[in-house]
């Protein structure tokens, strides 16, 4: 059995073109998507390439006071919205007791940026009591009808806007009069407050009874001010919009606007019967089976999930449109769906006219959580990197001054083997521009002046496996072996070395990573990706490279000038030559 082992071993020797031909191949591939991508760059941080600060301030709502612990936790919710992996940079902090400033670098959506972090993100799910169209269209759009699903799924269907199929009929009582429309809000509040009341004259069903009004809808003063609201209302215009249903609390019926096929509709809502913190996480799913596109999955916790099938069985009992719950977000009803038998499992989804930016930035906002408080935008100014753009011509000074030095070093101590270690340094570099160019708008990766330390850093890291390396090679030379022997030799030993250094070099990365927010996040992470590329250049081109190059005579002859004479290295007679002779006679003895 050994003699097919050194077959193999000596084919896998023979072959390391083919090695240096996969990482070429990677290489080349990885280039060609950064220049196709049309980012060719690094995205660069705020502190290099400047950018956009925000400025908001705090305001006080029911049940919520401006105090340290909700500005950190407001701090917390939007660092995370915009800053999702730690790595775009952007920063997010409080100024004073009252305000909180976001700096979002250059390069950055920033309009996207501002959106997330001044949304309050406040869900709630309301049962559905009167709908209208609204506007020019109210007298030409028809009614949406209830096709589309038949059947309510675990995870119902939920249309945002220019969908179809997923929206139940306008209105109880399709009047396009504002006396009728008000006769039929009268009754639809009235059957709010009273259960168990029967369809009301105007052909309004009893809505759901988990609707049931709480904290003074019973009085006929307030039902009579929330109709003339209602009848006043007009969600085409922006205006009205933004401030329907404003200072509504969630146990009160309010008013809510949304879009549906172009068309707004104004909502008459009743009390909250599932709260958006009982969202336990939400993410952005592209729904490949029945063509809706992109949707926004949600998962409720326990008590969540309870909620959401009670008040799906309720609300299954009655007729379109009090057989719908309106997903309320920010006062903005993003959509409506129409429930025909409880839904249990504790899951639902958001699916509509959704963009993947939009899907997935309403998955983080539900998934981040409702922040505390509400901010109103103060000021938007713009940052210059004049001072960053001398730190960072500073910073490329001391790392060319360093680089230049290891290869004066290898020169001069390793002599022919410092080509192999440049042309590892320079395989090294390329990846890790090629991937920093490439996580820019991949995962929001932003290049400040700590992540360039770390690149500079790495030069040391990677440098250090070759020189592990090399010296094992040279142990082997000095016990008497000829090159070929050495590389593969020293190859196991310096493995060893090598991948030990770098797992605690990641490790370090890592937990620096973790445990902290910031600039140091940026070091941290590109620490780590050059240890990972350090591990790729040796094992894939480094120890490749030096089997080729153990084959080609100047090498091979241990020539003075290669760094691997053995006179120099006072290696020992060769090993070979003190072998003992066999016997003569092997059967006798």
């Amino acid at each position: 059995m050994a003699a097919p082992k050194r077959g193999r071993s000596a084919s896998a020797q023979s072959k390391p073109g083919r090695t240096l031909a996969l990482i070429l191949i990677a290489i080349v591939a990885l280039t060609g998507g950064m220049f196709l991508s049309g980012h060719t760059t690094p995205r660069l941080g705020i502190d290099l390439a400047g950018g956009t600060s925000i400025t908001l301030g705090a305001k006080a709502e029911q049940g919520s006071a401006i105090n340290k612990a909700n500005m950190d936790t407001a701090v917390d919710i939007m660092n995370r919205r915009v800053n999702g992996l730690g790595v775009s940079e952007a920063e997010v902090q409080t100024q004073g007791d009252r305000n909180i400033i976001v700096n979002i670098p250059k390069g950055t959506n920033s309009k996207e940026a501002r959106d997330q972090v001044g949304t309050t993100a406040k869900l709630y799910f309301r049962p559905v009591l009167a709908q209208d169209a609204t506007g020019s269209a109210a007298a030409t759009s028809p009614s949406p009808s209830a096709s589309g699903s038949s059947t309510a799924s675990p995870s119902p269907s939920a249309s945002k806007s220019g969908s179809t199929g997923e929206k139940a009929t306008s209105s109880s009582s399709p009047s396009a009069s504002a006396t009728s429309q008000g006769r039929a809000v009268t009754d639809a509040l009235k059957a709010d407050s009273t259960p168990s009341a029967s369809a009301s004259a105007s052909g309004s069903p009893s809505p759901s009874p988990s609707a049931s009004a709480s904290g003074g809808t019973g009085t006929s003063a307030a039902q009579a001010k929330l109709q003339a609201q209602y009848t006043a209302l007009d969600c085409s215009k922006k205006a009205q919009r933004t401030t329907a249903g404003d200072g509504a609390k969630p146990g009160e019926p309010t008013l809510g606007c949304g879009q549906s096929n172009g068309v707004w509709y104004k909502y008459l809502l009743g009390p909250a019967a599932v709260d958006g913190t009982e969202v336990k996480k939400a993410q952005a799913v592209f729904d490949t089976q029945t063509a809706a596109g992109w949707q926004v999955t949600m998962t409720f916790n326990s008590k969540g999930a309870k909620k959401f099938a009670d008040i799906t069985g309720q609300l299954a009992k009655n007729t379109s449109p009090q057989n719908e719950f309106g997903i309320v977000l920010d006062g903005e009803v993003v959509s409506s769906p129409f429930v025909q038998n409880s839904i249990s499992g504790g899951s639902a989804q958001i699916s509509g006219s959704f963009t993947q930016d939009e899907a997935q930035n309403l998955a983080n906002m539900l998934s981040y959580g409702a922040l505390p408080l509400s901010f109103q935008e103060e000021s938007v100014t713009t940052v210059t990197a004049a001072l960053g753009g001398d730190q960072l011509h500073a910073g490329l000074l001391a790392g060319a001054i360093g680089l230049l030095l290891v290869v004066f070093y290898l020169v001069a101590y390793y002599r022919g083997l410092s080509l192999v270690a440049m042309a590892s340094l320079l395989v090294s570099g390329i990846l890790t521009y090629v991937l920093m160019a490439l996580l820019g708008p991949a995962i929001g990766f932003a290049l400040n002046l700590p992540a360039v330390c770390g690149a500079i850093v790495a030069i040391g890291i990677t440098a250090d496996s070759f020189i592990v390396y090399f010296e094992r090679i040279r142990d082997e030379i000095r016990e008497g072996r000829s090159l070929r022997p050495a590389v593969e030799r020293a190859w196991p030993r310096a493995r060893r070395t090598i991948l030990v250094s770098d797992f605690v070099s990641f490790l370090a990365a890592a937990v620096l990573f973790i445990v902290t927010v910031g600039k140091v996040q940026g070091f941290a992470f590109t620490l780590g990706l050059t240890t990972v590329l350090d591990v790729v250049v040796v094992f894939f081109f480094t120890k490749p490279l030096m089997t080729l190059l153990a084959r080609r005579k100047f090498f091979a002859s241990g020539s003075k000038w290669s760094g691997l004479d053995p006179k120099s290295l006072g290696a020992k007679p060769p090993l070979r030559r003190t072998r003992r002779p066999a016997p003569a006679h092997t059967k006798e003895a």
